[in-house]
């Protein structure tokens, strides 16, 4: 390869081939982000606040209703079974209820289950998987036409009773 001068042309010297370089891989890597952004969205926004903040109050509503009633629930999930062991205490004894456990991040980790009464105060129900880490447990039932909410931040584990209702209620300090 002949030595460049400064006679011959640009193409034949180094440096404008490793700006050229470095300007080229910071425009693909910039294109490559750019199409991962726009293909992998972030879902933890809400686009809807104001229904958002409407949920909130729906929801406060019902946490008052189980306040009212009385009501805390232990839950034990079997580590071999799956079987989740719930136990209600208060003025309430619906025949079904529904125990949600929400991953705070991921979606695809939430698990529904839902509860038959098999005695006075105690139900029982299923889950398919094994669920470990932190939650948001809500326990929903019904009493007299009007649907009650049990809902805290657990770390969920197998063979740990959880207990729910046993924490203030927030949010409604005023009330």
């Amino acid at each position: 390869m002949p030595v460049a001068t400064a006679a011959s042309p640009w193409y034949k010297h180094l440096w404008p081939w490793i700006i050229i370089g470095i300007l080229t891989t910071s425009v693909c890597l910039s294109l490559t982000m750019v199409s991962i952004a726009v293909n992998n969205p972030d879902n933890l926004v809400n686009d809807n606040y104001y229904e958002a903040g409407k949920g909130i109050n729906r929801s406060l509503d019902r946490e008052l209703l189980a306040q009212q009633l009385g009501l805390k629930a232990s839950v034990h999930l079997d580590e071999l079974t799956g079987e989740v062991d719930l136990r209600l205490t208060g003025n309430s004894g619906p025949q079904s209820l529904e125990l949600n456990l929400i991953s705070p991040t991921q979606p695809e980790k939430d698990r529904r289950v839902l509860l038959s009464r098999v005695e006075a105060g105690r139900y029982m129900g299923q889950l398919e998987d094994k669920v470990d880490g932190r939650r948001f447990v809500e326990l929903l039932g019904s009493e007299g036409g009007q649907v009650w909410r049990l809902f805290e931040e657990e770390k969920v584990e197998h063979g740990v009773t959880l207990q729910l209702g046993d924490e203030a209620l927030q949010g409604a300090e005023h009330q």
